[in-house]
């Protein structure tokens, strides 16, 4: 994906936020709302991609940082604009060669979903004149909203594939990014799934997945509200790897 692929996607993401808007009732003094969990997604991806790319001290990112902070649609409006203005640069040749790259790692863009999953969720919980919203209580839960955040950065994402049989049984990844060949496995820890338990899982989930033909990265993500796992850095230290056959990252947030 070219840079100007790239930036028309986030610019359309936008508009995609912008369709979400409610308008406040009649004889109602307000803005409406938008959308806050994809006004988040797109935020964080968007600033993702432009500090990924561009120097810290560029203008676009200071702009887009100073005047995109609410799930308004004013915000999303001046947003949309800078990421015009940047491609309008971009295609006139204003902007060096070597200022701004092409898309970034799907990994690194991963890892930013994962790092920013539980802001996500907490800005779910605040919602305009308390409204329902997704509350994320199991594992279900965090599949879902991991899916519609990924959406927004891949294309091909496929979910409850069934992964080769292991020790005599089969089971289903939760999903699987084919053109990267990439599989994303999710845990939410509880009372009864704690830190030995989960150890367990992943590890009979890493010996499953050496054998999968679309498998050449395993990301596993345990999210982890409560800190049920005592010490979540030294359990991602010991299950990480880089295996000839197979990559393994374990991420424990928060």
């Amino acid at each position: 994906m070219t840079t100007t692929e790239r930036l028309e996607q986030l610019i359309e993401k936008g508009h995609a936020v912008l369709r979400t808007h409610v308008p406040s009732p009649p004889n109602v003094i307000g803005v409406g709302t938008i959308n806050s969990g994809q006004f988040t997604a797109w935020q964080t991806q968007t600033l993702s991609y432009l500090q990924s790319n561009l120097s810290s001290d560029n203008q676009y990112i200071k702009s887009f940082t100073a005047n995109v902070k609410r799930s308004y649609k004013s915000d999303v409006n001046k947003g949309i604009g800078i990421l015009s203005s940047l491609l309008e640069d971009i295609n006139l040749g204003l902007l060096e060669d070597n200022s701004i790259e092409e898309f970034p790692n799907p990994i690194n863009s991963l890892l930013t979903i994962l790092e920013r999953f539980h802001l996500v969720v907490r800005q779910l919980r605040n919602r305009y004149d308390s409204r329902s919203t997704l509350d994320v209580n199991d594992e279900y839960d965090v599949q879902n909203l991991l899916h519609s955040l990924l959406i927004l950065h891949f294309d091909d994402i496929r979910a409850e594939e069934w992964t080769p049989s292991y020790a005599g049984k089969s089971s289903r990844m939760d999903f699987l990014l084919k053109d990267y060949k990439i599989i994303i496995e999710v845990k939410k820890t509880r009372p009864n799934l704690r830190a030995k338990e989960v150890g367990s899982q992943l590890i009979e989930d890493i010996a499953r997945y050496k054998v999968h033909p679309d498998c050449e990265t395993l990301i596993c993500f345990v999210y982890d509200p409560e800190a049920l796992v005592g010490n979540p850095r030294g359990l991602e230290n010991d299950l990480s790897s880089d295996d000839n056959n197979l990559k393994v990252r374990v991420y424990i947030r928060p």
